[in-house]
C-alpha cells in the first residue's frame, strides 16, 4: 500500500463486503488488521507510511521476544 491512510481505507472497504457477504472469518480477519493499523496510526500521527504486520505488532506488543531490540 501506499501510506498507511490507504490501507485502512481499504481494509474498511474489504471489512463491509466481509460482511455483507456474511463472510465471518474474513470480517474477523479484517476487522483484526484493522484495529492494529488505527491503533499504530494513533500512536504515531505524523507517520504516513504503511507499517509492516511485524511494526504493527511490535508497536502493540513492546515486550514480544520477537521486538525486541539489544545495544551492543
Amino acid at each position: 500500500m501506499e501510506s498507511i491512510e490507504t490501507h485502512i481505507a481499504k481494509d474498511r472497504e474489504e471489512l463491509a463486503k466481509a460482511q455483507a457477504s456474511g463472510d465471518e472469518a474474513k470480517a474477523r480477519h479484517y476487522a483484526t488488521e484493522l484495529e492494529g493499523l488505527e491503533t499504530y496510526q494513533s500512536h504515531h500521527p505524523g507517520e504516513h507510511k504503511d507499517p509492516t504486520s511485524l511494526e504493527v505488532h511490535c508497536d502493540l506488543n513492546p515486550d514480544a521476544p520477537e521486538c525486541r531490540v539489544y545495544d551492543d
